[in-house]
């Protein structure tokens, strides 16, 4: 899964024009503010930043569950997806709401594509080395919330183009398997 997201990070900034790559003129975007030292030192923060706040989340998980008495599957298949993805969720917006619809799609599919064949890869092989193993196995629903999720997404951008419809559509879909996860009880 990881050597099919390297190739399609690949094949989508080298072949495909997409509003990611491409200006709306027909030129690559390659203007940088940045020198790479100053670019490559302000990701490594950002990192170390983004690394201290999800222990901070991921501590304050706990307390909301026995607070609230939500479980912390619910919490962990809602809740810190929405959390830690706001900044696309916001960028996404912000180019709709610009009525880049394309822009907004393509933004959060490459987000699910690369939790899906990077992140989660990535994290079985870490928890390895925590002596914590973290398996892709899913139960009958998690995998046909996962398999309607596919679809859903595939036959929204199968034509090219998005509306606000779709998009109420795609939140009424999100809020419906939110409330499954929610009152669906979980077996350990």
């Amino acid at each position: 899964m990881i050597i099919l997201y390297a190739l399609g990070l690949i094949y989508s900034l080298r072949t495909v024009e997409s509003p990611l790559t491409v200006e709306e003129t027909g030129h690559v975007n390659a203007v940088s503010h940045w020198p790479l030292r100053t670019a490559i030192i302000v990701l490594g923060l950002s990192t170390v930043g983004v690394a201290f706040l999800s222990e901070l989340l991921v501590g304050s998980v706990e307390p909301v569950v026995e607070a609230l008495g939500i479980s912390e599957f619910f919490i962990g298949i809602i809740f810190i997806p929405i959390i830690g993805n706001v900044a696309e969720h916001l960028v996404a917006l912000q180019v709709a709401l610009k009525n880049q619809m394309t822009l907004s799609v393509e933004i959060a599919i490459a987000s699910s594509l690369q939790i899906a064949l990077f992140v989660a890869p990535v994290l079985v092989f870490v928890s390895l080395l925590f002596g914590h193993h973290l398996t892709l196995t899913f139960d009958q629903f998690e995998l046909l919330a996962l398999i309607a999720g596919v679809m859903i997404a595939a036959l929204v951008s199968a034509d090219g183009e998005s509306n606000w419809l779709e998009g109420a559509e795609l939140l009424a879909i999100y809020i419906i398997l939110g409330l499954a996860f929610f009152l669906l009880p979980v077996v350990m």
